[in-house]
This record gives structure tokens, sequence and C-alpha cells, in this order.
């Protein structure tokens, strides 16, 4: 069985509201062997919902509905699926019983409009509703299944778990779907795929994705089988093939972020780690403190955005500011340095460089970042060439300070 989501609601266009029902339901429906082949988002128009819900139901076994299902006249899932289906609605004196007592309960007094989402279309299963007042429906027509859920995520997940997830089970075929998630760091993604793709293009199952952001790469792969093991079986055998190919720049196969493995490699060692940032004004530090517990190890940091600040905070001479400027591997090194004296952390790790748009110059244009590592092994920086905007070449210096800081846990 495969499925498609449909999230309605002109609100979900926005840059403000973002569609988080369909991650949710795309991981429970996994759960169950279900692959979600298609995802769309529609405004408040019953012709758009119309023609959308008959493109999915002529692709899809199954079709998830989202929102639409309130009172006012905005809200045009029920009329939409009653359009395509060929179905009636009619008024449910149950339903509205029901919408009456919540109401009572909350000491309001009910609009009229609100008898609206006690229309039922007919044959449809009603799917009560105990956090909020709109009902959902669900349906079984021409060989499909076409379920509709309410838009606030409390409401939906709580009548998914409840309602649907085990109509569902007791109708798929036994499916499992598996996967897996490796994560690589300091490598383009070209380069990647071309040392891989001989690996993974034998197989049609598993299923590989390859997805890239700035300075990480993560490669999924997506089992299907009858059952766990053997799903598991065939992430392994692709797995084991990919994973020497990438040697130390493979940091996990679980998914994790780098900031976590870092700071579980920090944790297990009973070390600490100090930041003196420039140009990424305090961006290394954020990426550190969003893991969970990282003040296990993380003691600090230092933001010295000017030359004064790196000297009266981090001891960087004046003399030595001057002479390398402040976008230099002798920078890199005594922030660095400075960073580990006045923490006493185990590491410290320092950022400067030129993130533009402006401020380059032809021996350091923009994208040139220094990134610092200083420890009781030594100290030691490195230069780096980043391509892109503001926040790209930012988002770089950060990934690579991390990936730096691994490679020397790696190493001690």
């Amino acid at each position: 069985m495969n499925a498609e989501i449909i999230a309605s609601g002109s609100e979900m266009l926005t840059p403000a509201r973002i569609d988080t029902n369909s991650l949710y339901l795309t991981e429970r429906l996994n759960t169950l062997g279900i692959e979600v082949v298609g995802k769309e988002i529609v405004g408040d128009d019953r012709e758009r919902m119309a023609h959308m819900i008959e493109a999915a139901l002529g692709r899809a076994d199954l079709l998830v509905i989202t929102g639409g299902l309130g009172p006012t006249e905005d809200d045009v899932t029920r009329d939409a699926v009653a359009m395509i289906l060929g179905f009636g609605m009619h008024f449910d004196e149950a339903v509205y019983a029901v919408i009456e007592a919540r109401f009572a309960r909350m000491r309001r007094k009910m609009s009229e409009i609100n008898r609206r989402q006690a229309f039922i279309l007919d044959t449809a299963e009603i799917l009560p509703n105990d956090r909020g007042t709109a009902p959902g429906q669900w349906i079984e027509a021409q060989g499909k299944i076409v379920a509709l859920l309410p838009g606030p995520p409390n409401e939906m997940k709580a009548m998914f778990e409840k309602q649907v997830f085990e109509r569902l089970r007791q109708r798929v075929p036994p499916l499992v779907i598996r996967t897996v998630e490796l994560r690589v760091a300091g490598m383009p993604e070209s380069e990647l795929d071309q040392l891989i793709s001989p690996v993974y293009k034998k197989y049609a199952n598993p299923v590989t994705t390859v997805l890239a952001a700035p300075g990480d790469i993560q490669i999924h792969f997506r089992a299907h089988a009858e059952t766990e093991a053997e799903a598991e079986a065939l992430l392994k055998e692709v797995v084991d093939q990919v994973a020497p190919l990438l040697g130390d720049r493979l940091y996990t196969r679980r998914g994790e972020t780098l900031e976590k493995v870092v700071g579980d490699m920090l944790r297990a060692r009973k070390a600490t780690v100090a930041v003196a940032e420039s140009c990424t004004g305090g961006g290394l530090g954020e990426r550190i403190t969003t893991v969970d517990g990282s003040s296990d190890y993380f003691v600090g940091g230092f933001l010295t955005y000017t030359n004064r600040m790196k000297t009266e905070l981090l001891d960087v001479s004046a003399q030595l500011l001057e002479q390398h400027g402040a976008v230099s591997e002798q920078a890199a090194l005594a922030m660095a340095r400075g960073a580990r004296e006045h923490t006493g952390a185990t590491y410290a790790l320092s950022v400067t460089g030129v993130a533009g748009p402006a401020g380059g110059t032809a021996e350091t244009p923009v994208g040139t970042v220094y990134i610092g590592l200083a420890s009781e092994r030594g100290e030691s920086a490195r230069r780096f060439q980043f391509l892109g905007d503001r926040g790209r070449i930012r988002g770089f210096a950060v990934h690579y300070a991390l990936d730096m800081l691994r490679h020397a846990l790696i190493a001690a």
C-alpha cells in the first residue's frame, strides 16, 4: 500500500507556518510499511482541493487529508471529497450533540456555524475527536481509503493513534520499512556520490537518497521487506560496503548531528571545550549547546568581533594583529590558546574569517576562514576557502570547526 498526504489551509502556504503534520504521518505510516509517495499543500479553494484529491486518488491507495474540517466557509475538505467521490452528506445529530456538549463543558456559547462540523459524508465512519470539535471521517470507496483528520497537530495525532492506526494495521499486507542514515563531514556531494554510487546502484532495494547541507552530507538507505530481520539484513549488506569507502569522514550510522556526536565523544573522555568566535558570531557555541546535556562538556566561549576584544579577552597581542591581521593563522592560534587558558577547557576552538559580502581583499577574499584548535597535545590551525553567501559561509565554518574537533578527539 502507498499513500499521499494533503494538508489543507491557506495559512500553510505562508512563510509563518510549517506543515509538521505530514512529517508525523510519514513516520507512522512507514511503521506500518506504507510508503508515502506524495505530499501536497492546498489553500482554501474547493476546486483546487477537489482537483488535488482526484489526482492523488489516481496514484495512491490511501489518501490522508489534514485540516479543512472547521466550521467556517473556508473549510472546504468535506465538500471537495464529496464532490470527487460523488457522495452526499447528511447532518448527524449525534455528532452535533457531542459538539454542543464540548462547548457546554468549556462554558462557551456555540455559534450556529458550528453545525457545519456535524455534516458527514454518506457511508463514512465517524472518527471521534476528544481534543477538539471537528470529527474526522474514514471513507472506503472505489478500492481506496480516504482519512479526513483535523489540522491542529494535537488533535490530528491523537485521532490518528486512536482511530486510524489500528484500522490501517488490519488492512495493509505485512511489510516493514526500515531506514539507516549515514552522515559524512568534510566531503563534497559530487565526490561522495562518485565514490559510493557503484555500490548503491546495484540495489533497487534498499533505495538510496543523498542529501547535502553546508559541510554535511546525509545518505539515507530505505529497505522494504516482509520482516524486520529481512529489512535489517538488506540495509546491512549495503552499509557494510559503503562505510569502508567513507573512512573517518563517516561520523555516524544513526543519523545523529555532528554536534551530538562530538558532544558524546567529549563526555566519554571526560573532556571539555571552549570557543572563541569572530566571523561566526556565536554560531559555533549555539550549535554545541543545542544538544541536551551540553553543560557536561561546554564551559563557555568568547564572541570577539573586534581586534580590541580579541586583545582584551583572549590576550591576542595587538602587534600580532597588526602584523598578520585578524584573519590569519596566527590570529586563529592565539584566539584558541587564549580561550583555553582563560577557561581551563581541555580543547578550545577558534574561528576568524571574512563572511562577506564585503571586507574581502586579494589576500583574504570573502569566504576565507581560519579555524584554530588548542589542546594539551598542541595547537593547530587550518585555512578554508568557502563559497556562497554570508549565511552559507558561516554555516560551513561552524561545521568544519566541529569536524576539526572530532578528528582531534579520534586522535587523542
